[in-house]
């Protein structure tokens, strides 16, 4: 399978030599005019110079262009930094006779170094020059950092007796976390939308995507997801109905593909973990549960060692601060063999059960809550000595 053209979107890639030589690292892609545009960015306080330009360019004009470069964040590089990401959307304009807010500019790699904008600029008409509809994979790759492989998802529907494509390409495996996460992800369709219909969309999307996955617990600050929408196809996305739901859910389709792309991809990862949380009194406890277990260190390498060491589960679940938590109505389980039940370990579980589920790659958490209807579920990874390695080599 491969990822479905969006009419109306191009995408060019070259090796600017921003970090390393003779490596994809800079990519841009070109929205027809017309392009509708919503947009969610990480919610770091110390947000990355690129952030807050393209924030400001989003709030006043349509975006032409987007221009993503690796291998430098441009993050925690002060007035410096914001100077030299509006130096690239001028850049960039200069070459496409665009405004300069109608680029929009998104970087990814180490922070605290300034950005070196004459590699990047030079970079600029080789990237245009090598502007294709079909380049969706090339782009996958030139926006990779520690990433192992590319990531990109398509879906099509029928919108009013016509086709519309939705694509999308992410990177990220490590620094993941909600409130976006340490990632970079665009994704576009040919159909047409208002603004405000997409920017709801892409709420509804990553609430059940990107902000259900984590890696670590490092919330990043260079994260941003773009959707474009191009209305190139010919039909329009409504505001209700059915067509509606169909529409939103192909999007909300292709942020998942790419968020479990990114978890599955983790850094060092071994085990894809999904952790679902039930009965719980409202959905904010269930998730707060879900990232205890998620975020403890002690679970996380018990998985990567293949131990089903289930105390580690259930003293999380004991300091997620549920408030008045019966004990005897909790339950948990590792796939289909329950592990805890009426506040201690099950009578029937035994250690070679808990073994052969540990051994396998993809696993379930179930934790029953016993207090009520709502329900969390989100995506983890357990932690190795390659992710001790990676990110104590990451600068070198």
């Amino acid at each position: 399978m491969h990822a479905l053209n969006v009419a109306g979107i191009q995408l060019g890639v070259a090796c600017a030599g921003i970090r390393y030589p003779d490596r994809r690292d800079l990519v841009v892609i070109e929205a027809v005019a017309g392009t509708r545009a919503a947009a969610v960015f990480t919610q770091n306080a110390f947000c990355a110079a690129p952030v807050t330009v393209a924030q400001a360019h989003l709030a006043n004009a349509a975006p032409r262009y987007l221009v993503i470069n690796t291998g430098n964040a441009n993050a925690g590089t002060g007035a410096q930094g914001l100077a030299d990401a509006e130096a690239t959307c001028r850049a960039l304009a200069e070459h496409t006779h665009c405004r300069p807010e109608e680029v929009l500019p998104f970087s990814t790699g180490v922070i605290g170094e300034p950005l070196p904008l004459e590699r990047l600029i030079a970079g600029l008409p080789v990237a245009l020059a090598a502007l294709h509809p079909e380049s969706w994979l090339e782009a996958a790759h030139g926006i990779m950092t520690t990433d192992t492989r590319p990531k990109w998802a398509s879906r099509r529907l029928l919108l009013a007796g016509r086709e519309v494509n939705v694509t999308g390409i992410a990177k990220g495996a490590g620094m993941i976390c909600p409130n976006m996460a340490t990632l970079l992800a665009f994704v576009a369709t040919d159909a047409a939308a208002d603004e405000t219909l997409l920017q709801q969309i892409l709420h509804e999307a990553v609430a059940d995507s990107f902000n259900a996955i984590t890696v670590d617990g490092d919330t990043s600050t260079n994260d941003a997801l773009v959707l474009l929408a191009t209305g190139q196809s010919g039909a329009t996305a409504p505001v209700e109905g059915e067509e509606r739901i169909r529409f939103a859910n192909a999007v909300r389709e292709v942020c998942i593909e790419l968020a479990q792309a990114i978890i599955r991809d983790g850094e060092g990862a071994t085990k894809f973990i999904t952790i679902q949380v039930e009965g719980g009194r409202d959905a904010a406890e269930c998730r707060r549960t879900a990232y205890t277990i998620a975020h403890s260190p002690l679970v996380k390498t018990a998985f990567f060692a293949s131990d089903p060491n289930w105390g580690r589960i259930l003293a999380a679940v004991g300091r997620a601060e549920l408030a008045e938590l019966d004990l005897e109505r909790v339950a948990i389980y590792l796939d289909e063999i329950g592990i805890v039940r009426a506040g201690g370990r099950a009578l029937d579980y035994t250690e070679a059960q808990g073994q052969q589920v540990m051994a396998r790659s993809d696993i379930t958490i179930r934790v029953e809550l016993g207090r009520g209807t709502a329900t969390a579920r989100i995506w983890t990874t357990d932690l190795s000595f390659d992710y001790v390695r990676i990110n104590a080599e990451y600068r070198t």
